[in-house]
């Protein structure tokens, strides 16, 4: 199996700034999720289950970890965790951002744990089985700290597992495209 080449991998400025654009997106999505979660409540996410507006965020969330790591390293994540964390304190709930750094933390964790042994089976499967089981951890600590309850779980895991599914095709998109103008 041919694996993924990153943009501008040949190029160390390039790469750098393309692992920064990445990192500030994952960063980013950290205090949006809380954001939308304390603002905006839950929301529906098909089949009659509900989650945590930030949902979607927290699962695209899954995806730039992943891509950041690729790229920048395992550091460069952790610092995205620790300073995401730290925005989310100054803009969310203090149990909200408390919930998210440890969920993201421990899934972090976990999701190195999984990606790195899955990567050599090529950077999509990696992707795929790393967010499953971050996914898992992610929610589960979210939602025990944030609300003591594991009630919206389902909507949660559906939730994630859709945005995971919509990144992992816009970069098998992204791939293809790439391989049919180097060819």
């Amino acid at each position: 199996m041919r694996s993924f080449t990153w943009p501008f991998a040949g190029r160390r400025s390039q790469r750098a700034a393309y692992g920064g654009l990445l990192a500030a997106s994952y960063l980013g999505t950290v205090p949006a999720a809380n954001l939308l979660t304390a603002h905006v409540g839950t929301v529906p996410v098909g089949l009659g289950l509900m989650a945590p507006a930030g949902v979607y965020l927290g699962g695209l969330a899954l995806v730039l970890r992943d891509l950041t790591r690729e790229v920048l390293g395992p550091r460069a994540v952790l610092a995205a965790i620790a300073v995401g964390g730290a925005v989310s304190w100054l803009l969310a709930e203090p149990r909200l951002a408390l919930a998210s750094v440890a969920a993201f933390l421990l899934s972090e964790l976990l999701d190195a744990a999984v990606y790195e042994p899955m990567r050599r089976r090529g950077q999509m499967v990696a992707v795929a089985v790393s967010n499953t089981v971050g996914t898992i951890a992610d929610s589960v600590i979210f939602l025990s700290l944030a609300f003591g309850s594991l009630a919206f779980l389902p909507g949660q895991l559906l939730g994630k597992t859709l945005m995971t599914l919509a990144a992992l095709t816009a970069i098998a998109i992204v791939r293809r495209r790439r391989l049919a103008v180097t060819a």
